[in-house]
């Protein structure tokens, strides 16, 4: 009798332990996440375009950039406030892009972007140090994130390549022109200037 129950112990164990692997194998989700997780370093990230040396001259004129949104080449003289910043309307592009040339990135998104999307995003920006946040009319994709010289449009505002980027990018000293120049900019803080101001 002892034999029987033990043999039944051994095939219910088996039968869990099955159902445990076949639930942990996850969904495709988890498994772009632990490939996000594996990017570490410039080029890892598949789908970012680069800009090879774009210039850093700074200009109180409206700058014709090539990029949409743009990821480097001459800016204003002020930077947008990248202290974790999280812009409800746009904002110009050439105090952005100064932003980017001090280590900052900026995570643009869709203006028609549903809100719980938004939300995720603002969980990636709020309060974090060198780091900017707004919408982007015109945009392409559903969310565009930019370094210094480097872009990367996604679907999906909970596309694990966001967490990678901003991982990499992020006061990248390999490519930032001015690494840990502060990103507190309290006058535009305060009153941040939009595409046509």
């Amino acid at each position: 009798m002892a034999l029987v129950r033990n043999a039944w112990l051994i095939v219910l164990l088996v039968l869990c332990g099955c159902a445990s692997s076949v639930s942990g194998q996850g969904s495709p989700g988890d498994a772009a996440s632990q490939e996000a997780a594996g990017y570490t370093a410039d080029g890892d990230i598949p789908g970012v375009r680069t800009l090879d040396s774009p210039r850093t001259a700074h200009t109180a004129e409206d700058v014709e950039y090539a990029e949409s949104p743009p990821y480097g080449d001459d800016h204003d003289p002020v930077w947008a406030d990248c202290t974790g910043s999280v812009y409800p309307d746009p904002v110009r592009s050439e105090n952005a892009v100064h932003s980017l040339e001090h280590g900052a990135v900026w995570v643009t998104y869709s203006p028609d972007l549903p809100a719980d999307d938004v939300d995720s995003l603002r969980a990636l920006v709020e309060g974090v140090e060198y780091t900017l946040m707004s919408p982007y009319p015109g945009l392409e994709s559903a969310v565009s994130v930019q370094s210094w010289a480097r872009q990367l449009p996604v679907e999906s505002a909970d596309d694990p390549l966001l967490t990678a980027f901003l991982r990499i990018y992020r006061m990248n000293p390999d490519i930032t022109p001015e690494p840990g120049a502060t990103c507190s900019s309290s006058d535009f803080a305060a009153s941040p200037r939009g595409p046509d101001s």
